[in-house]
């Protein structure tokens, strides 16, 4: 009788985890009928198959070129590329020594330095936008991509040192101790034995860094001003106009723009699990 009621929760568990897998996987099936189907128009069939299987949608967004003839997604994707990573190393650069020694170090202003940290991240992203778009025209890094960095950097630098300090606070300091008793230097340590241990979590930071960078519209929208600087979620605006929307090349744009961080997930993968929930205890 026991076996019986267990093979019944099993059975009752993975019906309800298919389904739950339908809901969720729905909606991305639909994006991809409306990026394979010819047209602009979305189907009214609730099948989420398309009933024909063009790739028009994919040649139009990837094959676009501008005025002068340049291939422009190239030129965005680069963009996207560059300011993305450009984020991610400036952010992890100064975030991880700074995490490193808010975790292990005391000094006056430690903690008032890092609840200004962590106040930085409650405001969004439009209540800075005027203060940033001043200071970007004064020095004149308006519509330009080393702008974007710096305003990206701004927030990602915050996040960064959050997240490493959660895991340095879990890392045993007897390991660095040893080190020290061994003639190492406090940079010998830094570099020979902390960072090694930290992959898992600079990792998982990195990756939330870039796609954070790499997703966000409306500041790149507000400071860019160049088509061939646009970043891919800026450049998928082009495709939603004032009176009608290009669904199909929206959605095959979409598809595109999801690929690159889709493939950093499964190359990350291994580490996630372990950088999350470590950096998630306090010490």
């Amino acid at each position: 009788m026991k076996k019986q009621s267990t093979t019944a929760q099993s059975v009752l568990l993975h019906v309800g985890l298919v389904l739950m897998s339908i809901v969720v996987l729905y909606p991305v099936l639909w994006v991809v009928k409306l990026a394979l189907s010819p047209g602009q128009a979305p189907s009214l069939s609730a099948s989420p198959l398309p009933d024909a299987v063009t790739f028009d949608n994919f040649k139009d967004v990837l094959l676009a070129s501008d005025t002068q003839g340049r291939w422009l997604f190239g030129r965005q994707l680069l963009a996207s590329l560059t300011v993305s990573s450009a984020t991610t190393i400036v952010g992890l650069t100064l975030s991880v020594s700074a995490a490193w020694a808010l975790s292990r170090f005391r000094f006056p202003g430690r903690e008032g330095g890092m609840q200004v940290l962590l106040i930085t991240q409650m405001f969004p992203a439009t209540l800075m936008l005027v203060p940033l778009y001043g200071i970007l025209e004064k020095l004149g890094l308006l519509d330009s991509l080393t702008g974007l960095v710096l305003v990206y950097s701004t927030t990602s630098v915050p996040f960064c040192v959050w997240m490493l300090k959660g895991y340095f606070d879990t890392l045993p300091k007897e390991l660095e101790e040893a080190a020290i008793v061994d003639g190492a230097s406090t940079a010998q340590v830094f570099f020979k034995v902390v960072l090694p241990l930290a992959r898992p979590a600079l990792a998982v930071t990195a990756l939330f860094s870039f796609m954070q960078a790499w997703n966000e519209f409306i500041l790149a929208a507000t400071l860019l001003n160049d088509a061939g600087r646009f970043t891919l979620p800026v450049a998928l605006q082009r495709f939603v106009g004032e009176y009608k929307v290009e669904w199909g090349r929206f959605a095959a744009g979409a598809l595109v723009v999801s690929a690159p961080v889709m493939a950093l997930f499964f190359a990350l993968q291994k580490h996630l699990v372990g950088g999350l929930t470590a950096g998630g205890v306090k010490g």
